[in-house]
């Protein structure tokens, strides 16, 4: 749960303020939790007490390990002092250990020690660690000797573990109020989308972030040559943006870690969605497989009537690698195309302006030679995924509801071919697209370094973990470390993500274990016969919906379809019932007009027209008559159609 530093959090509140539960909130994405107990048992006889022990035990998962700490006051500084980095402590709560602090039974103690002990070993702890405790600094001053020697005790208690831990929250009524970090960084920093109670309850996360560097301008489109049309309406707000309170990461600061819960889209809206279309006015079998377009976008959007994504944001993110993973490329040439795209020049900011689409072109860390060392540092790829998650939650709170995520990197191929040999067990060989020269020719020589550059580095790290963060450290550099971030932070925020080329694909390989609900938010609209794209696909589970062979460059190839995409949508979502299953109303207004049975009946001036008159310069059917006051005549039946508008 720590993000820059927030290793330990107080969480002080009242009798029954729900300041236990908001601090298991707090651990619930942890893998291995501790469960540091430290109220007595009490009066046998006091079944009040009993209960309420019982609801705490009863909440506790199965999977967390519970530890008693009653005995002896100095027993939880131990545990603190003896806790590994890889363990998440909850202690649970302080006014119970100063209770026994002052048990006649443990008398003569020094308190004012025994506190120090504690908030030393809370300083040193390298374990993350949230420690629960009653605030009786509110109420009056008890009247007993023993009630005023509990509440001094408890009193300098927290004072002293405030001050050793990273973050303090003040539950009140089951609202946090964060007061450590102070409440001015927080203002100053929350999203101004953001409510109240979500600035407060995001403040760690949020000024973890306030010291980094800002995030790169976006790019506004200056081209549109399509007019588009009219969208329509939409409920107050921004469904695909809203905010997920219910995640501890965004909570409280938690450090993306494996087995995060995000949400999911909405299972029972995509279906619908597509049974839907089969009620449409539309000619012919429909949209064949572009109906997936339209699952997508409703289980994402969470309603059965999708609307096509109205503002969309490109990320390309711009990071080197090193070594034989580079091999055949021009030195320069991908910070000459991140400049270009930065300029509104070249197909992707070409292709972004006339889809209406932001642009935000993302300098990445470069990465090392994997053959012979790792990509990143750890506490680069940390800071590469949090960077990532950043630029997701600002897509979010500007309202992006589709992001496409691009790279122009030198030695991407090769790096993604290495986590996908290290995710997917693929062979490189199989993996790695053929080398391709500015003039067209294929270079086998570079094609063979590059094999020889993902084998070596696959040797090298033969004997390492094989966990998200260790191979983008190892193997996957700092486009595919950023990319991973942005696809949790989306996830995260409900957005949804188009995939385009071998970045994109690895960083969903990546994410599955840190959130297996990343790869359910990912749409894949072409393969581009990249053999990479194509293995990593089938392991997501994601089915291109086009086979363009196309090879602009990544996020360029996903832009030529968004128009396509739109259109789905657009359709989807205007086009009325089918009159069969209006009730027998029907759209051609002669229909109503029973048709003559008597065949004596004709039209001379139809059936037998006088074409031997020159001088009839007006024949009948010269005069078109007045359109009747039929539906087909007004278009009353007909809804305009759902669109976009521009950037």
């Amino acid at each position: 749960m720590s993000v820059d530093g927030w290793n330990t959090v107080l969480v002080l509140g009242g009798i029954r303020s729900g300041k236990s539960e908001f601090a298991e909130s707090l651990v619930t994405d942890a893998p291995v939790v501790r469960y540091v107990a430290t109220a007595p048992e009490g009066d046998p006889e006091d079944t009040e007490w009993a209960t309420r022990l019982a609801a705490h035990r009863a909440r506790r998962p199965g999977s967390w390990t519970t530890e008693e700490s009653t005995e002896d006051p100095r027993r939880l500084a131990d545990v603190l002092e003896s806790a590994e980095p890889n363990e998440m402590l909850l202690v649970d709560d302080l006014g119970g250990w100063v209770t026994v602090l002052l048990d006649p039974d443990h008398q003569p103690a020094d308190d004012v020690a025994t506190i120090a002990e504690l908030a030393e070993a809370i300083r040193g702890c390298a374990a993350r660690v949230v420690l629960v405790s009653p605030e009786v600094g509110l109420s009056l001053v008890p009247t007993t000797p023993l009630g005023r020697a509990f509440t001094d005790a408890l009193g300098a208690a927290n004072r002293a573990v405030a001050d050793a831990c990273d973050a303090v929250v003040l539950v009140v009524a089951g609202q946090p109020v964060w007061l450590k970090p102070a409440a001015t960084a927080i203002e100053q920093t929350a999203p101004a989308t953001t409510s109240t109670a979500t600035a407060t309850a995001t403040a760690p996360f949020v000024a973890s972030l306030a010291d980094t560097e800002p995030t790169p301008e976006v790019q506004l489109p200056d081209v549109l040559t399509h007019t588009p049309p009219a969208t329509p309406p939409q409920e107050a707000g921004n469904p695909w943006a809203a905010p997920t309170m219910a995640l501890p990461m965004v909570a409280t600061g938690l450090v993306i870690q494996p087995g995060m819960e995000l949400p999911m889209p909405n299972e029972y809206e995509g279906p619908q969605a597509v049974d839907r279309l089969a009620t449409l006015d539309v000619p012919g079998a429909g949209l064949g497989v572009l109906d997936r377009v339209v699952g997508f976008a409703a289980a994402t959007q969470g309603t059965s009537v999708p609307a096509a994504w109205d503002s969309v944001r490109v990320l390309l993110l711009h990071g080197d690698h090193a070594g034989g993973a580079s091999a055949g490329t021009v030195a320069g040439e991908s910070a000459r195309r991140a400049a270009q795209a930065r300029a509104g020049q070249g197909a992707l900011a070409r292709l972004a302006a006339e889809s209406g689409a932001s642009l935000q072109v993302v300098d990445t860390p470069a990465s090392a030679p994997i053959e012979d060392q790792p990509a990143l540092t750890p506490d680069q790829v940390e800071s590469a995924l949090r960077y990532g998650w950043r630029l997701a939650e600002q897509a979010a709170d500007a309202g992006v509801q589709l992001l496409v995520l691009g790279a122009c990197g030198a030695g991407t191929e090769a790096a993604a071919a290495a986590v996908l040999a290290a995710t997917a067990g693929a062979e490189p060989p199989a993996v790695l697209g053929r080398v391709i020269t500015d003039s067209g020719e294929i270079d086998d020589a570079a094609w063979m370094i590059r094999c020889a550059a993902v084998r070596d580095a696959l040797h090298r790290t033969r004997r390492s973990s094989r966990g998200a963060k260790d191979i983008l450290a190892e193997l996957g550099g700092g486009d595919v470390a950023v990319a991973t971030g942005v696809l949790l932070g989306a996830t995260a925020r409900r957005v949804p993500v188009l995939l385009d080329g071998p970045v994109g694909v690895a960083a969903g390989m990546v994410s599955r274990d840190l959130a297996g609900q990343a790869r359910h938010w990912c749409l894949l609209a072409d393969h581009g016969g990249h053999p990479a794209v194509r293995l990593a696909a089938d392991v997501l589970g994601l089915t291109p919906l086009l086979d363009l062979r196309l090879d602009l460059g990544e996020g360029a190839n996903a832009l030529v379809a968004l128009p396509l995409l739109r259109s789905v949508l657009a359709l989807s979502a205007g086009l009325p019932a089918h009159p069969s299953l209006n009730g027998g109303d029907d759209t051609d207004p002669g229909a109503d007009e029973p048709e003559s049975t008597d065949p004596s009946y004709a039209d001379p001036d139809l059936t037998e027209p006088d074409f031997a008159e020159p001088d009839s310069t007006e024949p009948d059917f010269a005069e078109p008559e007045p359109a009747g006051p039929g539906p087909a005549s007004t278009g009353a039946d007909e809804q305009p159609a759902s669109g976009w508008r521009a950037g």
